[in-house]
């Protein structure tokens, strides 16, 4: 299998947070979806990837470093934040990205803004937080690029515009020459697209394979608050107790209970995300 993105070591000290050391792969012609509670390093290591800040470490994009930018023309990026002036008209970004990409598809922009229903009079500063994605996916999808980036592309969305951004970027990787790195902390989404899992806590990477892999990975354990002591030799990964029970997150070989007080449940992306690390246990 071909390698869209590959980082090695990739670490960045903040005032208060620390990215890596971290390593890992984004398959070619597949959507990775890239996972973690706000404040973990997700948007940080997608900066990294776009050179939109210094880090140390090495990132490669179809073998060659990204710190040759070349790569961008063939990147459309979808961010929480625009980086488009507000004073533009979408007219104006059009001539904007005519001049910025080497491969702009003008009439493709135009019938996108048709199919969102964005005015292209209407400026951007006017525009809610749903409608300027609309407009990033709009221009994301129309210089040829070949990979997408999108950096929690669907917490302004209606569930009708979400289901037509997963239909959209499956149809993108149809052309399995075509890549998705989908970062959200809204893991409906990638339960349904997703090919691939990446799980970042407190700034490292915790796993990196198959969705397939994520969701074997993990069970979660439920009791009464009587039957927590079964549980004193098992690594506890996170978890909550309440007053008349618990439940805990833990990996699933590495647990050998055998009891029929317990019970077992298959967790979803959402529950491994919301249960990891957390201290209430």
């Amino acid at each position: 299998m071909d390698n869209k993105i590959e980082v090695k070591n990739l670490h960045k000290k903040f005032d208060h947070f620390t990215l890596g050391e971290n390593s890992f792969s984004i398959p070619k012609g597949y959507i990775t979806g890239f996972i973690g509670k706000n404040g973990m390093g997700k948007t940080s290591t997608i900066k990294a990837i776009l050179s939109l800040i210094n880090y140390e470490g090495k990132i490669y994009v179809d073998g060659d470093d990204v710190k040759s930018l070349d790569y961008l023309q063939d990147v459309g990026i979808i961010m929480d934040d625009s980086l488009l002036s507000k004073d533009w008209t979408l007219n104006s970004v059009n001539d904007a990205m005519n001049i910025g990409y080497n491969n702009w598809q003008e009439d493709v922009f135009f019938d996108y803004l048709n199919r969102f229903g964005l005015d292209k009079n209407s400026k951007v500063k006017d525009l809610s937080r749903g409608m300027n994605i609309k407009l990033m996916l709009s221009i994301a999808l129309s210089h040829k690029a070949n990979l997408l980036i999108l950096d929690e592309p669907t917490s302004g969305l209606d569930p009708s515009m979400r289901d037509e951004l997963s239909d959209i970027l499956q149809e993108f990787v149809a052309d399995e020459d075509n890549t998705v790195l989908f970062s959200t902390h809204i893991t409906q989404d990638l339960d349904r697209i997703a090919d691939f899992i990446i799980f970042i806590d407190h700034g490292k990477i915790i796993f990196s394979d198959t969705k397939e892999a994520f969701q074997e990975k993990y069970i979660v354990v439920k009791g009464g608050i009587e039957d927590f002591d079964l549980l004193k030799d098992v690594k506890i990964l996170g978890g909550k107790k309440l007053a008349h029970n618990f439940e805990a997150l833990v990996e699933r070989d590495k647990f050998n209970v055998d009891s029929d007080e317990l019970v077992i449940e298959e967790p979803n992306i959402d529950r491994v995300m919301v249960l990891y690390g957390r201290s209430r246990i």
